[in-house]
């Protein structure tokens, strides 16, 4: 029902850009792998729908995982990591994230990052299911803005690289199984078509299916849903990473509250001023986000309640004020002092495990394309991702893509699009109403918790928007709630499909993990539909 391009359109028709490697998306993802593939001689075109500085990488404020102390090795990395992957990732995977993370460090800070330093060393933080001292932070607790703000001045200043800000890639053009480049969009309307020898997907995640999200606007799930109308395989949709702990206030946006907060020592208090998380779990407010997520909810309801506290009044002013200075003033805007007040706070959508399927080198089943970042799903993350991995994944599988690009031979096919049925004109106010349909819907039937009632439900509605795919689209806004449909039906139905309950899924109904019958990726293909690998056939 799904059909393999948005719009109609003859690619003979249309102006052609020939690049040799195509980037959708900025981030650490798109940023850096960019930068690494300019310097194996390749012409690079970066697209991105607004700017290099709108990006989930942006706001993150913990930092980034990699061992770096002494006292840390890649052994601990990695148990830390499948702990919290609930039995889900690939241990290849997770075997280059701890073995090559240190590495890409040091490429970022050659690339101009400044990490923040205490008596001559690189300053660490301990975050959530970590066992070690191991999250680099940059500017307290600015870590995403200082990554991006310095890939962004090396990729502008980089006379190989070629950003086009505001353009929107409406689809992957491929031909007998290979990616040929992209249909591009610009923001007055004229499409393009963009041809390379390789195209890499670092278009983020999908944080706006749901009403609170601390993701930014443009995480609409473009990447995933183009990739699927492709042919590339999707993978462990249903495993949605609700962050713990965003700012819930009135009139104030769902801000993240780091996990680094609680990393050093900040607690977390009901209503009525009690701690609880002893009652959860054994490492207390830094058990693995699943865990604390489910226990503010638990509470919530106990106490008939919105939100919880988070409390770091007893460290001292000085050291709340130094590490969390972007936390502190953000909160200090609408009348809430971090050092001396509980601060109100609920659980948000943060981060999705899942995304487009790759192997060890960030390709994916379909020829020529690439993912990277949080579209992708390397395997590394399993079925709850461990903080701040997400930012070493970028960097660890980005230059293992390029290094693949080598490899490519020149690219030889000549793709066409066959026109589709005729499509009638599209209600732009219609698509605004049905994307808060879709916003409500995920969160009451596919959220922090699920039963087969609600997710069968959920797909039923969500059903009910199909037209949209006989629609004449032509806007940004209708491409970006046709690809949120898209990844929507993909998570409810994988979903519904895992009757058990780990990591960051969690079924009321299947509250028990079963490992005998459940250790497996849930696959979606769009003509094969729904198929299940276990972790021993992958």
């Amino acid at each position: 029902m799904i059909p393999r391009y948005l719009v109609d359109v003859e690619l003979d028709k249309l102006p052609v850009v020939d690049k040799d490697v195509i980037v959708i998306g900025a981030g650490i993802a798109g940023l850096f792998t960019a930068i690494r593939s300019s310097e194996h001689n390749n012409e690079v075109l970066m697209i991105t729908k607004k700017s290099l500085m709108d990006s989930n990488t942006r706001y993150a404020q913990g930092g980034i995982a990699a061992v770096i102390s002494d006292e840390d090795s890649p052994d601990y990395h990695l148990q830390d990591t499948l702990i919290a992957g609930a039995g889900l990732c690939s241990q290849a995977a997770v075997d280059v994230l701890v073995h090559e993370g240190p590495h890409g460090v040091r490429s970022l800070i050659k690339m101009g990052t400044q990490f923040d330093v205490e008596n001559g060393e690189y300053a660490l933080t301990k975050e959530g299911a970590h066992s070690q001292r191991r999250i680099l932070h940059a500017n307290g607790d600015a870590t995403g803005f200082e990554i991006v703000r310095a890939l962004s001045e090396t990729a502008i200043a980089n006379e190989k690289i070629e950003v086009w800000d505001d353009h929107f890639v409406i689809d992957l053009v491929t031909q007998d199984g290979e990616c040929c480049g992209a249909l591009v969009q610009k923001s007055s309307g004229e499409r393009l078509y963009v041809r390379g020898k390789a195209v890499i997907l670092c278009s983020g995640g999908a944080g706006q299916l749901y009403r609170y999200t601390t993701n930014p606007e443009v995480a609409t799930a473009d990447g995933i849903a183009m990739a699927y109308r492709a042919g590339a395989y999707i993978q462990d949709m249903e495993f949605i990473q609700f962050h713990p702990t965003a700012l819930c206030y009135p009139g104030a946006p769902r801000f993240l509250i780091s996990e680094a907060v609680r990393g050093e020592g900040a607690v977390l208090r009901n209503i009525k001023g009690e701690r609880f998380m002893e009652r959860y779990h054994e490492q207390l407010e830094l058990a693995p986000r699943d865990v604390v997520a489910r226990a503010i909810v638990a509470e919530m309801e106990l106490t008939k309640s919105t939100f919880v506290y988070i409390d770091v009044t007893h460290e001292s002013p000085e050291m709340v004020r130094h590490r969390f200075p972007t936390i502190y003033d953000y909160c200090l805007k609408y009348g809430l002092d971090l050092t001396s007040d509980w601060i109100p706070v609920a659980p948000a959508m943060h981060y999705m495990m899942g995304g487009v399927k790759t192997d060890l080198f960030g390709e994916t089943n379909v020829k020529r394309l690439f993912a990277c970042g949080e579209v992708s799903s390397t395997g590394v993350h399993g079925a709850n991702r461990l903080a701040s991995n997400s930012l070493s994944e970028a960097i660890v599988f980005g230059r293992r893509i390029v290094k693949r690009i080598d490899e490519l031979p020149p690219l030889t096919v000549t793709p066409h699009i066959a026109k589709d049925a005729d499509r009638c004109a599209a209600s732009m106010q219609a698509v605004v109403e049905r994307r808060l349909k879709l916003q409500k819907v995920m969160l009451r039937y596919a959220g922090l918790k699920r039963d087969g009632a609600g997710l069968r439900k959920g797909l039923e509605e969500l059903k009910r928007q199909l037209p949209i795919f006989h629609y004449a689209l032509t806007q940004r806004e209708e491409y970006e709630f046709a690809n949120m449909l898209t990844c929507a039906l993909l998570t409810t139905e994988a979903a519904l499909n895992r009757e058990e309950s780990r990591g960051a899924h969690y079924r009321e109904d299947f509250p028990e993990r079963d490992d005998d019958i459940w250790r497996k990726h849930t696959v979606l293909h769009r003509t094969q539909g729904l198929t299940e690998e276990r972790i021993d056939d992958v």
